[in-house]
């Protein structure tokens, strides 16, 4: 089988999520970060013909830089990868389930009280607004029909801020902060149909990608009437 750069996009990214993965036969892709607060689905359009752990991804995928177009060969224990020529192949052995971080199980997305629609370019100005202001929080409050995202330090309200309104949807009469850790935004570029739940839960869904993402809130978060 061959992967294309989707596939191995969709690795990369995962790569940074959790540095192991565990891949399931069939063509779903899911991690989750080793502090259980971010888990990520991808539909990639290969089908993988059996189960099989990858401790170091970026490793993993470093191989895979070494051919062309790379071209996996399964066996019980390990993978070969060629190139298209045949003449340059790589074995590249698998790691045990037990020594990787895994999911569990599916995530069941409660009811969403709130919904936006977050392009890249929101999201680029934010981790720029992040990075320039030292802050790692990002927080999401309603304001008179619409929607603030901020930049903020929660532990200190005299901190500067960096703040961006967009439209979306929410109970009128409600007012709510959910707080999102910035270092938890790693997601694919692209735009993102973002819903979050009252229940400390917020999922992204790539636009045009079969990708998703749940990401925890903060535990300062709150919503209420």
């Amino acid at each position: 089988m061959e992967l294309n750069e989707n596939t191995l996009n969709v690795l990369k990214n995962f790569s940074g999520i959790n540095p192991n993965v565990l891949i399931r036969e069939g063509n779903t892709v899911k991690t989750i970060s080793e502090a259980r607060n971010v888990v990520a689905t991808a539909v990639v359009e290969q089908e993988f013909p059996q189960d099989f752990g990858i401790y170091d991804l970026s490793e993993f995928i470093g191989v895979l830089g070494l051919v062309d177009i790379p071209r996996l060969k399964f066996a019980e224990e390990y993978v070969t990868i060629g190139d298209s020529t045949g003449r340059t192949k790589v074995k590249y052995f698998f790691s045990p389930e037990e020594t990787l971080t895994t999911p569990q199980k599916d995530i069941i997305m409660p009811e969403s009280e709130v919904k936006f629609t977050l392009t890249n370019d929101t999201l680029s100005k934010i981790k720029r607004a992040a990075s320039a202001l030292g802050h790692d929080e990002v927080s999401i409050t309603d304001k008179d029909g619409v929607i603030s995202l901020s930049v903020v330090d929660s532990q200190n309200s005299t901190s500067n801020a960096f703040s961006i309104d967009i439209d979306g949807e929410y109970p009128d009469g409600v007012e709510f902060t959910f707080m999102l850790g910035i270092s938890n935004l790693k997601i694919i570029t692209g735009d993102y149909d973002v819903e979050i739940s009252s229940k400390r839960i917020s999922r992204f869904t790539h636009k045009e990608l079969n990708v998703q993402y749940w990401i925890a809130l903060e535990k300062t978060s709150s919503y209420g009437v």
